[in-house]
């Protein structure tokens, strides 16, 4: 039986992102009302810098990003908002790139797939069913408990890999 998979990307045809941006901090807001979380006003700047693009983006990028919009915070307060936006589900660490990217699905159970373009930088997020289905399966199999499974796959989407010599 196969399920019915998510993909959010870039990759796919036209894509108008401030329309994602916009349906991501409704969706955030949401989230954190549920969970009983604070969005605050650096957490919310924070989150709205990630979601600026869909490429990943640095703690120290966002940081800069945050100093060139009239603040000064120092770096601590940046990583504690995006250990934050992590914890809640609102941004996932590519742990790659040692960066991160918003979540446009945050009220749902998954274990990410990321697909990471080597050239343009551009990553696309798949909730595939079956693949989380298959390692909580290996998982089991050997009496694990796994408590974090994130899968990243390097390579060239569609429009790299067809300007690619």
């Amino acid at each position: 039986m196969t399920t019915r998979k998510q993909v959010i990307s870039p990759f796919h045809g036209e894509h108008d992102h401030s329309l994602c941006q916009k349906d991501a901090l409704k969706s955030a807001i949401i989230e954190c009302e549920k969970q009983g979380l604070r969005l605050t006003t650096i957490r919310r700047q924070v989150l709205e810098i990630i979601w600026a693009q869909h490429n990943p983006i640095g703690a120290y990028d966002v940081l800069e990003k945050l100093q060139e919009s009239g603040h000064k915070p120092a770096p601590p307060t940046a990583y504690r908002a995006l250990d934050f936006l992590v914890s809640a589900k609102l941004v996932h660490r590519v742990e790659s790139l040692n960066a991160y990217i918003g979540c446009p699905s945050p009220n749902a159970k998954h274990q990410c797939q990321f697909y990471i373009c080597s050239e343009c930088g551009h990553v696309a997020e798949v909730n595939n069913p079956d693949v989380s289905a298959a390692i909580s399966a290996g998982a089991q199999d050997l009496g694990f408990t796994g408590q974090q499974s994130v899968i990243e796959v390097h390579g060239l989407c569609k429009d790299c890999g067809q300007n690619a010599p």
